[in-house]
C-alpha cells in the first residue's frame, strides 16, 4: 500500500470509516448521509460539505470510484484498495475492542 494512503487514511476518522463502509454497494452522496444516519440511529449526521469533500479526495486517492450518473447524482464504489484500507481499520477496531474485554475479564474495570 501506497505509504501516503496508509499516512492519511489509518487510523480512520469515522466519517471516512463510513463512506467506504456505505460504499461496499453503489451509493451517491445524499444516500451515504441517509444509511449513516440510519445505522448510527442519527447519532453522527454527515454535513454535505465534509461529505463532498471527503468523496472527493478518496476519489482521487483511489479508495472509491465513480460508476455512472443517476438523475443528476454521482453514484460510487469502494474499490479494492478502499477495501484493503476498511479491512486494515476493522482490524485496529476489533485488536482495541478485544483489549478492553479481555481487560474487563480481568477485573481491571478501573482502568477503563
Amino acid at each position: 500500500m501506497n505509504p501516503h494512503i496508509k499516512k492519511v487514511y489509518t487510523p480512520m476518522t469515522e466519517t471516512a470509516f463510513y463512506i467506504l463502509f456505505c460504499l461496499k454497494s453503489p451509493n451517491h452522496g445524499y444516500g451515504i448521509v441517509q444509511k449513516v444516519e440510519k445505522l448510527t440511529d442519527g447519532a453522527i449526521r454527515l454535513a454535505p460539505g465534509t461529505m463532498y469533500g471527503s468523496l472527493s479526495k478518496m476519489e482521487k486517492d483511489g479508495l472509491i470510484r465513480f460508476i455512472r450518473e443517476e438523475e443528476k447524482r454521482k453514484i460510487y464504489q469502494i474499490t479494492d484498495l478502499g477495501t484493503e484500507v476498511l479491512q486494515i481499520e476493522l482490524r485496529r477496531i476489533e485488536r482495541l475492542y478485544q483489549i478492553v474485554q479481555e481487560e474487563m475479564r480481568n477485573g481491571n474495570k478501573e482502568s477503563i
